[in-house]
C-alpha cells in the first residue's frame, strides 16, 4: 500500500509529534485531504500498533481545511493492519525494541502478544544493564588511563634536573594522590568486570531459553 502525504509527515517522529503535526496542518492542501486513502491510513496505523484514537491526530491534520477522516474506511484498515501487529513475533520485536503497547490486539490475539512482549522486554532490560555496565567500564578506564598519563608526567617533572625543588615536591605530592585513585579505580574496574559478565551471562540464559521469535508471515 502506498503511504500518503499525511502519513509520511505524521511518522516524521514521535519526539517531534507536536511540531510535525503543526507542519502537516498548515502544509497540506485541501485537496490532498480530500484524496486521502483513509484504509490505507488506518491500515498502516494498526500496523504500527497505535490506538483507535489516532484517528484524532489525522481529523486535526485536515480538519482546518473541512475534510473530515473516512472512519468506517479507517476502522476497517487498522482492524487489517493490527492483525499484522497482534502476532507473537512481533510482540518480541517491539518489547526487544524498548517500545510499549497501548493495548490494542483483539482478545484472541493479546495474550500471545503480552506474554511475548514481556519476554522481548525482559531481554531490554538485560541489555540496558549490559550497556550500562559496558559504558561504566569504558569511562572508568579511559579515567585510569589518564590519571596513568598524570603519574608519568609528574615523573617526567620530578626528573627533570631544570625543575625547582618546590615543584619537584609538588609532583611528589599529586603523584601519591594519583596513585591513591589509580588504586581506587582498578578496583572498580574490576568490580564493574565481574558484574558486566554476570550481566552478559544472564542475558545469555535468558535468550537461550526465550529467543527472539521468527514471524510466520
Amino acid at each position: 500500500m502506498q503511504t500518503s502525504a499525511l502519513h509520511r509527515c505524521l511518522l516524521a517522529g514521535l519526539a517531534l509529534a507536536c511540531l510535525g503535526l503543526a507542519s502537516c496542518a498548515t502544509t497540506l492542501s485541501k485537496n490532498e485531504c480530500q484524496a486521502m486513502d483513509w484504509r490505507t491510513i488506518g491500515y498502516e496505523d494498526g500496523a504500527a500498533g497505535y490506538p483507535g484514537s489516532r484517528i484524532g491526530v489525522h481529523r486535526r491534520a485536515c480538519g482546518e481545511h473541512g475534510v473530515a477522516p473516512d472512519f468506517d474506511a479507517y476502522q476497517a484498515g487498522r482492524a487489517e493492519g493490527l492483525l499484522e501487529y497482534c502476532t507473537a513475533a512481533n510482540g518480541y520485536r517491539v518489547g526487544a525494541a524498548g517500545g510499549e503497547y497501548a493495548g490494542v490486539c483483539p482478545i484472541e490475539r493479546e495474550q500471545d502478544f503480552v506474554r511475548t512482549f514481556s519476554e522481548g522486554h525482559e531481554v531490554h532490560v538485560l541489555r540496558g544493564r549490559v550497556n550500562s555496565t559496558g559504558n561504566q567500564l569504558g569511562a572508568k578506564r579511559r579515567e585510569l588511563e589518564r590519571l596513568e598519563k598524570s603519574v608519568a608526567q609528574n615523573a617526567a617533572v620530578a626528573v627533570d634536573p631544570a625543575t625547582t625543588k618546590e615543584a619537584r615536591v609538588t609532583a611528589v605530592a599529586e603523584t601519591a594522590k594519583l596513585a591513591e585513585r589509580i588504586g581506587q579505580i582498578k578496583t572498580e574496574i574490576r568490580t564493574l568486570q565481574e558484574d558486566l559478565a554476570r550481566q552478559e551471562q544472564e542475558l545469555d540464559d535468558y535468550l537461550a531459553v526465550h529467543p527472539p521469535l521468527v514471524s510466520s508471515r
